[in-house]
């Protein structure tokens, strides 16, 4: 049994069908016709799991701008735009605060919009006043191009040759900068979902100039730290680091696209017995970050199987089983000679995180299998100036319950909207 079925935080309104459609349209079709999901799952919620993140929102009738840029190194970046509310501060002409949300491993932009209006955080930030700006990072299905290099390349991973250093180091700064130059803004919130919250890590270390560009950063499931990480699948990438990449470069591979087979074992193998919608136990992203029954609205299986994975490299995973292994939040281990050239030492510098003086607010659970506590406790004490940390006070809150969550609203995203509304007294309190 799916366990207790949510029809929360869904318009009842049906549209067209639009021509944008998701990652894996197609491949959700061919479930529906294996008969692997529940047939009675209404025609709304699989047209949400078909559209792309664009023709989603705007089906919700919430205005949405896509904007483009290339980074230094020529990747082109997609990412996306909700300038103001729906139903409460729908004002276009009114200059608004700006947060920028950046989405985690495996995952895009449509992390904030997925679940609905009502529910999904970037729909509840539009409406409290907020102009939200989501970005993408390289490699996902929205910044998959690049001016010379070619994604789907045989036997040519020059595409992928990046970790989230250079998401970190290089993606972000960008799509921040044209975010604050079109809107004329000179600094912005911003909101990490855990990947997403190790690239403002990377940034703000290597790049300190952006701390006076950031008002408050808020990380829900902070991920810098892994040493005592008790997710299976990252400690066991993490034996095998430095040969798992050596050997997807020599064979051609730098996408990383589990093989469906290798991925139904690992979910018989890892995903909780009581667990039986096996196209949940295959998917990647859920079994990096688990679920729990209680937060997991079944309702919406089929739209999140639409969404994710949305792509990354090797090396993301790669870089994240070092940090696991090496137990440091470092930048990424080329081995002893590149590493000579690339960093001028013979071992992968650590990232300076006292050098982060943006206020940062950390948002963790004690059941995160990734963010694990002490590990959250580490960063806290190195950060140049940490201003709080918000345990989520439920006994069953886990990684990815921060954007998909029954209850990610009431535990997470009032206090957090909170938190920026009061940020923003204090910002104009600093200017004046």
């Amino acid at each position: 049994m799916w366990g207790r079925i949510f029809v929360l935080c869904m318009s009842a309104a049906l549209v067209a069908a639009a021509a944008g459609s998701s990652p894996h349209a197609e491949e959700l079709e061919l479930l529906l016709k294996s008969g692997q999901v529940n047939a009675r799952i209404s025609d709304n919620i699989l047209e949400d799991a078909s559209l792309d993140v664009p023709e989603l929102v705007r089906k919700y009738n919430y205005p949405l701008e896509v904007h483009t840029l290339t980074t230094t190194d020529g990747y082109i970046l997609g990412f996306h735009r909700i300038p103001h509310g729906r139903d409460q501060n729908n004002d276009p002409n009114v200059k608004r605060p700006i947060v920028f949300l950046m989405h985690g491993l495996l995952s895009s932009s449509a992390d904030w919009v997925l679940m609905g209006p009502g529910c999904a955080f970037g729909y509840i930030l539009a409406e409290a006043g907020y102009d939200v700006w989501m970005g993408n990072a390289r490699g996902n299905y929205y910044s998959r191009t690049h001016v010379r290099l070619r994604p789907d390349a045989i036997f040519n991973t020059d595409y992928w040759d990046f970790s989230w250093d250079e998401i970190g180091n290089i993606d972000v700064p960008a799509m921040i900068d044209y975010a604050l130059q079109l809107t004329g803004n000179d600094r912005l919130h911003y909101i990490g979902h855990s990947q997403g919250t190790t690239t403002f890590f990377v940034m703000n270390s290597l790049r300190p100039e952006y701390n006076q560009k950031i008002i408050s950063m808020h990380a829900l499931a902070p991920s810098a730290y892994f040493a005592n990480s008790q997710n299976l699948l990252l400690k066991a990438i993490a034996q095998f680091t430095n040969p798992l990449d050596s050997m997807a470069r020599l064979i051609g591979l730098g996408e990383f696209m589990p093989n469906s087979q290798i991925m139904s074992w690992a979910g018989q193998s890892l995903c909780m017995d009581e667990v039986v919608f096996q196209p949940i136990c295959s998917n990647i992203l859920f079994l990096i970050g688990g679920w729990h029954e209680d937060q997991h609205n079944a309702t919406m299986i089929p739209v999140k199987l639409g969404h994710t994975p949305a792509g990354a490299a090797v090396r993301q995973l790669v870089h994240y089983g070092q940090s696991v292994k090496d137990k440091e939040f470092s930048r990424f281990d080329h081995g002893t000679l590149k590493n000579r050239r690339v960093y001028g030492s013979y071992r992968a510098p650590r990232y300076n995180l006292g050098a982060i003086t943006t206020p940062v607010f950390l948002h963790y659970s004690p059941q995160d299998p990734l963010a694990n506590v002490n590990d959250v406790d580490r960063l806290f004490r190195e950060l140049g100036r940490p201003v709080g940390k918000f345990r989520i006070p439920h006994d069953s809150f886990g990684h990815l319950d921060f954007i998909w969550g029954v209850d990610a609203k009431v535990l997470v995203y009032d206090r957090v909207i909170n938190l920026l509304k009061s940020m923003d007294v204090h910002s104009i309190d600093e200017e004046a």
